[in-house]
C-alpha cells in the first residue's frame, strides 16, 4: 500500500514504515502530524485516484528530526569585467516517519 501526497509544493510517494525528508514542517520533534493533501492511494490493485484530492484521505506522520541540508554554492562571473560573486543556500528539512494510510 502506497500515497501520493502534496507537501511544500512537492509531491511524495510514501509506503508504511519509510523514513524521507521534506520541506519544513511547523511542528515539534515527536509530534504526529496528518498530511490531507492526499493525491492518490494504491493498495494491491485497487487505485483510488483524487480529482484533485482524496475526500478523507490522510497520512500519518512522526516528526523524527529538522535540520539542514547541505549547501548549495551560487557563483555568478562576468568575464572581464572584474565582477564575481559568491553565495550559498542552505534548505530546511523535516526528517518523518510514515505511520499510517487511510483513505
Amino acid at each position: 500500500m502506497y500515497a501520493v501526497v502534496s507537501t511544500g509544493g512537492k509531491q511524495y510517494r510514501l509506503t508504511q514504515g519509510e523514513v524521507l525528508r521534506v520541506e519544513k514542517l511547523d511542528a515539534e520533534e515527536g509530534a504526529t502530524v496528518e498530511l490531507d493533501k492526499v493525491l492518490m492511494i494504491a493498495d494491491g490493485d485497487k487505485l483510488n485516484i483524487g480529482a484533485p484530492l482524496i475526500e478523507g484521505g490522510k497520512v500519518s506522520v512522526v516528526i523524527k528530526s529538522h535540520g539542514r541540508g547541505k549547501k548549495v554554492e551560487i557563483m555568478k562571473f562576468r568575464r572581464r569585467k572584474h565582477h564575481q560573486k559568491r553565495t550559498g543556500h542552505r534548505q530546511s528539512y523535516t526528517e518523518i516517519e510514515v505511520t499510517g494510510i487511510s483513505a
